[in-house]
């Protein structure tokens, strides 16, 4: 174990062997730290926070602060923060704990949180995700797997990002984000995700499939009720139902709007 002379380790925290923690961190006592972690300077670790094997944390980082949420009761101690294997967090990084009894904000395994992004409290993401700089995100936003979000990106509260979901940089959204898609503007879907696709491994059929599916929902005189209705009159690949099921699931919220094909995004 190799903790800097200044840093300050609570009583109770259970750290693996190999742990690095840098100078001036603070590590409270609820903390779990699992092999291979590197703690970087000046990062604090409050409440209830566990870090998977392999995950490393950038300077000035904050994971388990009180959530920002009008009501909370700061003297809970039964929410966290949870983060998976092999994440890289960097520097100045805020992840508030949730807000509801023996709950966590949770991130999975393999992401990429660059410097300042903010996961408010009760926040879910999937597996490897990519946070570009400063994206911020209100509470109980849930990112699935593959999600890439451009630098200064903001989201607002209980909206869902699907699967493979591309955002460019500077947009701002209050709708869901299907699954494979560019995100892009202000609430809007501007195309297929074809280069996450692509990359990914998907083959060609699957990706016309969801063409198909996509122009089905967006370009065709249909409604987004009547076209779902459509899509259950045909069989489709399983990433296609995936693409179909996420817009049944998001009637509350609503999904974006169509932006008009732009280059690269639906080839």
């Amino acid at each position: 174990m190799n903790i800097h002379p200044t840093a300050i380790v609570a009583d109770g925290a259970k750290l693996a062997d190999d742990v690095v923690i840098g100078p001036g961190s603070i590590i409270s006592g609820e903390s779990e730290i699992a092999a291979g972690c590197r703690i970087g300077a000046h990062v604090i670790l409050e409440h209830r926070v566990v870090l998977g094997e392999g995950t490393s944390v950038g300077h000035g980082t904050i994971l388990g602060g009180n959530p920002q949420a009008v009501g909370f009761d700061q003297a809970r101690r039964d929410t966290g923060v949870r983060i998976g294997k092999n994440n890289t967090i960097r520097e100045y990084v805020t992840i508030n704990r949730a807000t509801h009894k023996d709950t966590d904000s949770v991130v999975g395994d393999d992401n990429f949180l660059m410097t300042g992004c903010h996961l408010a409290h009760d926040c879910v993401i999937g597996n490897g995700v990519i946070l570009a700089n400063t994206v911020l995100m209100a509470g109980h936003v849930r990112i699935d797997d593959g999600a890439f979000l451009g630098g200064g990106s903001v989201f607002h509260q209980f909206i869902h990002i699907g699967r493979l979901a591309m955002v460019r940089g500077g947009c701002r959204f209050s709708k869901n984000i299907p699954p494979f898609c560019v995100g892009a503007g202000t609430n809007l879907a501007m195309g297929l995700n074809a280069i996450g696709l692509r990359r990914a491994g998907f083959s060609a059929d699957v990706r016309l499939q969801l063409k198909r599916a996509f122009r089905l929902v967006y370009l065709s005189d249909l409604n987004v009720s009547q076209a779902l209705d459509a899509a259950e009159k045909e069989a489709w690949c399983s990433e296609a139902e995936c693409f179909f099921t996420f817009i049944r699931e998001s009637k509350k919220r609503g999904i974006c709007d169509y932006s008009g094909k732009e280059s690269g995004a639906d080839e």
